[in-house]
């Protein structure tokens, strides 16, 4: 086994195939590429990438901002095809196409300032620092964002000079290859970005390629640990975007309306299955009992159906064994002691629909208390004070990003010194930015995405020293 999807369910062996995960319908098969079509690919991106090396900044920012107008021109398109392929609001869907594109004109207009040469003061007459692109890197891409986990990592790798190959999640073959279409309509039409539709069994041998130079994963924490393995052994750079289980703490100095109504989008957000979607609610023992009525409320009045439906708010969940592994999470957790709020069960009928839930009073001895949930359900936790509320946001393997709600400046000062994860929002909803770092830190994966730290993360950062 090799590759896992984002919620770390077995996909090795899973047909290339879109199947409609609101009615379980198959709308679309694909047969993997041969062993000798990978090959060809990944040498058209090996010629590829010596060629884009050597043209300007601005020719690929010309080509970067074509794509973002085909993805804001066509976004409808575009949106349709993720929610047919993996559930997400068609609403959610659209805003994820529009995300694209404002990455893509973020490196457009930014690439060649982060990648210029940094003078340092030394002995020599003249040092510096130049950032210089590795090459053919394979990304392993997951299907809870499949446009947007994609433009974060290929825009910056263009715009830097680098050639990518997409080994996206097999049930969003359509996805994968749309991302291909805009990129050469966009002009990077010689190679630089393609789309390999292969199974996990074909990963391993693009991998060792001595032509791939990197690897760059988002995904589950198994699926990193067999590609970090696999790339260390060969001596390749990876960076990894793994699982979460993110905290969403609440003090009493919050708005604790606005920390409510943003509590529900925040754990809901793309049907419940985001990595950095908030899944441990926090909250100090003074408003505990007010924000757990308020927020279950908020849960239940959530109107869970189709996704092409614009009045929709909580579509399926991605896959059918997906769901139902939820489903086990769940009734583990309440076999185990938790108490169930709302929700708690599939909603009858076709397709992959599960209730939005709430769970609390679940001690450590749970299983679900270390476990990352995929899905529209909530765990609630009562802090006597800011010392446990950091102890139970700390007590996770995953380190990936939290919320913190207070309008008090030395809680605040507090959370962000002592919270372990790569990001803290202070009485906002975690979101990525293309202006700002992302990733994780302990088994939330190493490296980042997006600013300038992104974009170097593909470099070789090179040492020149002139006398």
């Amino acid at each position: 086994m090799l590759i896992f999807s984002s919620n770390g369910v077995k996909t090795n062996g899973m047909a290339i195939a879109t199947i409609n995960p609101a009615n379980g319908e198959t709308v679309r098969t694909f047969e993997a590429l041969s062993s000798a079509e990978v090959d060809a690919k990944i040498q058209t991106a090996f010629d590829a990438f010596h060629a884009l090396r050597r043209t300007s900044f601005g020719d690929r920012a010309a080509k970067m901002r074509k794509a973002a107008d085909i993805l804001e021109s066509e976004k409808d398109r575009w949106a349709r095809i993720m929610t047919t392929e993996m559930g997400k609001t068609l609403k959610s869907a659209g805003d994820e196409a529009l995300k694209c594109a404002l990455a893509c004109r973020y490196y457009a207009d930014n690439a060649e300032k982060f990648m210029a040469n940094e003078e340092v003061a030394t002995n020599a007459g003249k040092s510096f620092i130049a950032y210089q692109p590795l090459g053919v890197v394979l990304a392993v891409m997951p299907w809870n964002f499949p446009f947007w986990q994609v433009f974060r990592f290929a825009a910056p790798a263009l715009m830097a000079g680098n050639t990518g190959l997409l080994k996206h999640a097999s049930n969003v073959p359509q996805s994968a290859l749309a991302i291909e279409e805009i990129l050469c309509r966009a002009g990077f039409s010689n190679g630089e970005f393609l789309t390999l539709l292969i199974g996990s069994s074909q990963v391993a041998r693009v991998l060792d390629d001595k032509r791939v130079v990197a690897a760059t994963l988002t995904g589950s924490e198994p699926a990193g640990r067999e590609v970090a393995s696999q790339c260390g052994k060969q001596i390749k750079k990876t960076v990894l975007e793994l699982g979460g289980s993110d905290p969403f703490i609440v003090m009493p100095s919050a708005n604790l309306d606005e920390a409510v109504q943003t509590a529900v989008r925040a754990r809901c957000i793309n049907n419940g299955q985001s990595c950095i979607a908030a899944k441990r609610f926090i909250v100090h023992e003074s408003i505990y009992a007010e924000f757990e009525k308020k927020f279950t409320e908020g849960m239940k009045k959530l109107k869970v159906g189709d996704p092409m439906d614009l009045a929709t708010e909580v579509g399926p969940i991605a896959t059918a064994a997906g769901a139902s592994e939820l489903e086990e999470q769940v009734q583990r957790a309440v076999a185990s002691g938790a108490k169930l709020l709302t929700g708690g069960k599939r909603v009858p009928g076709p397709g992959n629909f599960y209730e939005p839930t709430v769970l609390t009073n679940i001690p450590k001895s749970n299983p679900v208390y270390y476990e990352e949930i995929f899905g529209p359900v909530a765990m609630l936790f009562r802090a006597k004070g800011i010392d446990e509320a950091i102890e139970i946001a700390n007590d996770s393997d995953f380190g990936l990003a939290s919320s913190v709600w207070t309008n008090d400046e030395a809680e605040r000062a507090r959370f962000i010194g002592e919270i372990e994860a790569g990001a803290v929002f202070i009485n906002g909803m975690v979101a990525s930015d293309p202006r700002l770092p992302f990733g994780g830190v302990k088994n939330s994966g190493y490296g980042r995405e997006l600013s300038a730290n992104g974009i170097r993360e593909f470099c070789n950062i090179k040492t020149v020293w002139i006398k």
